[in-house]
């Protein structure tokens, strides 16, 4: 159990999402709501103050009657429930509602503890409102997804429970639970704010860390497999440029190579007299890019997830509401904390490093398929006969065009706005468009690496180099193999790249 009571970690988030943790609000945090909505209580007597006594956006010049408040919320949740499209994931709903929560135990929404204390209990039954993919442009949050939410949560909508999908109503009369009241503004507190652009954020977040450890892995693989010269990775070399994620790869690369009889010393071939006296050389004196250029390629994405990660965990810890009660100044501030241009900027980093990668691991991948480029493997490690078998001809044109895709999704979302609401939305962050595009690629990426690690399997039962390899890449050649076994004769592919997929997406190497 996390006791919460202002932040969140991002391990807290994964225990959360993947290891069945529950969370329950401490006193602290409780207090800390109640403070703010007792506040709110008394501050917005005899004032005007905007989604309280006001309409909405632009219809905020209109004061609501004060016989109408409750209804004014309402009518906030059904009206703007008008998502279209696919229905997100449970797990990206799961994670939206976890940092809907984060946002409520800043104290800073004035709304009743029970909202929070209730979103707390549909997490860890799993109660998962339904909520389509369409809908929000990314300021005043993701108004449209988070309707959908709070119109579960009164008792309205649909929820995914137990694998089906079921009135929410029936699903929390038979949990035991009270639908959400309106006491002052909840439907509005519910509504607006980031948290669906930034609980999908956090998943691509360990979607794409899980990614690079496979990157680095294939990309250990494929040099060992090419029996390339050890220096590329030298901390001397690498240590000439000062970016912390190069030398964090060369780093992780050297350790996962320490062991391997592959690679060579230059040492002992080109920069020896007694055996390089050859005027034209067989192997290459410098690898291609793909392959000795690792540390630069994939450096840019691991730095970028590290501050991926922080922007994320600072827009889950604060307060993305908007008017901001705060009890301690004894003041409502009218802003734009809902904006949600942070989440954005970092997802269409994210999806324009993790294309990239995916770029790598294609060029990788054309490496070990031609033959007159490697020069040590048959076409397409065609373990077969030439002409008569394909090998992984065809799943290359699966990599390839799906590499391409990536490419294509990787047009920036970010500087996408389109004014609307009556302009009064006239700058806007598209970030949920922006980080389910990036989810879209991660899952891409996935697929292509996928593709990439079965050839790498496939040369490394050709060239039966198993006893060389390192322990690490030993291992990883031994997982896929548990799921590709060598072929020789043609057969479908797809079930074992479905297969390789489903495993690198939920596992480590």
């Amino acid at each position: 159990m996390i006791l919460l009571n202002r932040d969140l970690t991002l391990i807290n988030i994964e225990d959360l999402l993947f290891a069945k943790e529950t969370v329950s609000l401490d006193k602290e945090a409780i207090d800390r709501i109640a403070r703010s909505y007792e506040f709110l209580k008394e501050f917005s007597k005899e004032k005007v103050i905007y989604g309280i006594n006001t309409g909405f956006g632009p219809m905020s010049q209109f004061r609501v009657d004060d016989s109408n408040l409750k209804q004014l919320q309402l009518n906030l949740i059904r009206s703007h429930a008008a998502g279209t499209g696919e229905i997100l994931t449970d797990l990206q709903v799961k994670a939206a509602m976890i940092a809907r929560l984060a946002t409520f135990v800043q104290g800073c929404s004035g709304v009743h503890p029970s909202l929070p204390v209730l979103l707390a209990k549909c997490i860890n039954r799993d109660i998962l409102p339904v909520i389509p993919q369409h809908g929000s442009v990314g300021a005043s949050g993701d108004l449209v997804q988070l309707a959908h939410m709070a119109l579960a949560l009164i008792g309205e909508g649909k929820v995914h429970y137990h694998g089906q999908t079921r009135d929410a109503a029936e699903v929390l009369k038979e949990n035991n639970l009270e639908p959400m009241q309106i006491h002052i503004r909840e439907g509005l507190a519910m509504t607006n704010g980031t948290s669906v652009m930034t609980g999908i954020g956090l998943l691509n977040l360990f979607n794409a860390r899980k990614l690079l450890l496979w990157a680095m892995s294939a990309s250990a693989l494929v040099n060992e497999i090419a029996g390339s010269y050890d220096d590329f990775l030298s901390p001397v070399l690498n240590g000439k440029k000062r970016h912390g994620g190069q030398l964090f790869i060369a780093r992780q690369l050297s350790e996962m190579l320490r062991e391997s009889r592959c690679l060579k010393r230059r040492q002992s071939f080109l920069y020896n007299r007694e055996v390089n006296g050859d005027k034209v050389f067989r192997d290459k004196v410098q690898p291609f890019y793909s392959l000795r250029c690792v540390p630069q390629i994939l450096g840019p994405v691991a730095d970028t997830l590290e501050y991926a990660g922080r922007v994320l965990l600072e827009e889950l810890n604060s307060c993305c509401d908007n008017p901001v009660a705060d009890p301690e100044t004894e003041n409502v501030y009218h802003g734009g904390n809902f904006h949600g241009d942070y989440v954005s900027l970092e997802m269409d980093k994210m999806k324009t490093v993790v294309t990239k990668m995916t770029m790598l691991m294609e060029r990788q991948l054309n490496y070990i398929c031609h033959d007159k480029v490697n020069q040590i493997l048959p076409p397409f490690v065609n373990l077969g006969i030439p002409g008569l078998n394909y090998g992984m001809q065809a799943a290359q044109f699966t990599a390839t065009s799906t590499t391409a895709e990536c490419q294509t999704l990787s047009m920036p979302n970010y500087i996408h706005s389109i004014p609307n609401n009556n302009d009064n939305q006239d700058v806007v962050s598209m970030g949920t468009n922006s980080g389910l595009i990036t989810a879209r690629v991660i899952e891409n990426a996935f697929q292509v690496t996928s593709i990439h690690l079965m050839a790498l399997a496939q040369a490394v039962s050709c060239l039966d180099i198993t006893e060389k390899l390192s322990p690490p890449t030993l291992t990883v050649y031994k997982r896929i193999r548990g799921i590709f076994p060598a072929v020789k004769e043609d057969v479908a592919l797809y079930p074992y790249i479905a297969k390789t997929v489903e495993y690198i997406t939920h596992n480590k190497p």
